[in-house]
């Protein structure tokens, strides 16, 4: 029942990743305009709110000159930072399904890049917007980054799981070899065993007799 279960819960383990994938198409799917306006009120937010919290006493004009400024960082790392999350959300049900190592760097890397490539190709038809190489490589960072990340964490939270595997498997084969023994043992003839006691008394007193004539 658990593994029936399991076979119709584990491709949901994607579902993340789809809406990811819907999520960056919508940006994508902006205008120029829009997309830029947008940029300009997070780079608005985040110079206004490191204003206050640092209480540097900027006036308003001074906040939309340092927004204005720090624009373009901020919609690279917003690239970055979903194409991290992609990455994320692709390697996690990848490694859930037994796709360890380098295949996994292969695989989750190939769908993410691949998709950063479409969308910048989408991004041609979208008006005020269009392709980029550079973009495509900062996708490429946060995709590795997001991989990283779910390796390291998996193969910190399954340690105790690999561990314990391995202590049952020495303890399968200490037992494995304890039973061929004993296999072995109760298949030896009885009077095999006999001849063998018999042939070694004989030897020992060969041997003491030769002695004694000897000395």
């Amino acid at each position: 029942m658990k593994n029936f279960i399991l076979f119709f819960l584990k491709p949901l383990s994607f579902l993340p990743a789809l809406i990811m994938m819907y999520a960056i198409y919508s940006f994508s799917a902006q205008t120029g305009d829009t997309s830029g306006n947008l940029s300009y009120e997070i780079s608005h937010q985040l110079v206004s709110i490191g204003n206050q919290v640092l209480d540097r006493g900027y006036e308003d004009w001074e906040i939309e000159e340092v927004a204005g400024n720090i624009e373009y960082y901020v919609r690279k790392a917003a690239h970055m930072t979903e194409y991290f999350l992609l990455a994320i959300a692709v390697s996690f049900p990848l490694y859930v399904y037994g796709i360890r190592g380098v295949w996994l760097v292969l695989l989750a890397g190939f769908i993410c890049v691949g998709f950063a490539c479409g969308d910048e190709y989408h991004q041609s038809f979208v008006e005020g917007r269009g392709p980029s190489v550079r973009d495509v490589c900062i996708d490429s960072v946060g995709v590795f980054f997001g991989i990283t990340v779910v390796r390291i964490v998996c193969w910190t939270l399954l340690a105790p799981a690999r561990m314990l595997a391995r202590h049952n498997e020495r303890i399968q084969k200490r037992n494995l070899r304890e039973e061929r023994i004993r296999q072995r043992r109760l298949a030896t003839p009885e009077g095999t065993s006999g001849r063998r006691s018999r042939s070694s008394r004989k030897h020992s007193t060969l041997e003491s007799e030769g002695k004694r004539h000897i000395y």
